[in-house]
């Protein structure tokens, strides 16, 4: 299990290095992306959130005006979500259309019996059997395989997702130091908190 980012829109961003879209437009995040990856997840980040002062605003013309249409935004959204393969079968789950990030702890809701939102075009199909959720890619089209997730990996999963948001939270303030000095503190804070990295997990919606 993953955290993705989806990187559609990023050809052509020139307001600092970034790198080509990785195979199928979803970017992992961990702190082992290289710079030019990284640069490619703030692109994403800031160019898909506009703060309440910055709609309608002119395109901006520095990297700082950039990232202040993060920082300034209501709540961070995060195209994307997490992403679920089966090692042993090779099937895997990505997040659907209009599903964020932000969400990724939704994922908790299994531990209670519950089946989170995990997006639409595909819409991943849930199936709860005792100890285990099967997992449809496209709950449209059942006649493949599901993946079978044991509820008991799901916290540990979650964990480590925690983990490479955690890593790529770190990358994020040395990033922004470099390229907006004067929001770098802001800027960590604001994902830290919007897309709920650091608090501790717990069963359920948080």
């Amino acid at each position: 299990m993953d955290a993705v980012l989806e990187t559609y829109g990023t050809r052509g961003f020139a307001l600092w290095p970034v790198a080509e879209p990785p195979a199928g437009s979803l970017l992992p995040l961990s702190g082992d992306l290289s710079p030019h990856e990284l640069g490619t997840a703030m692109a994403v980040l800031t160019g898909y959130n506009k703060g309440r002062r910055e709609r309608g605003a002119a395109v901006p013309e520095n990297c700082v005006q950039q990232v202040r249409r993060l920082v300034t935004t209501e709540c961070v959204v995060a195209p994307g979500g997490l992403r679920l393969r089966d090692t042993a079968t090779g099937v895997t789950a990505l997040p659907g259309c209009c599903n964020g990030l932000e969400n990724w702890r939704d994922w908790l809701e299994l531990l209670d019996g519950g089946e989170p939102w995990l997006g639409h075009d595909p819409t991943p199909g849930m199936e709860h059997v005792g100890a285990t959720v099967r997992l449809w890619p496209d709950g449209d089209d059942r006649q493949g395989l599901p993946i079978s997730l044991p509820l008991a990996q799901l916290p540990p999963l979650l964990s480590s997702v925690q983990d490479q948001l955690v890593g790529f939270l770190a990358s994020v303030e040395a990033w922004a130091a470099q390229y907006a000095p004067p929001l770098a503190t802001a800027v960590v804070a604001k994902l830290g908190e919007d897309l709920a990295i650091s608090a501790p997990l717990h069963r359920g919606r948080d």
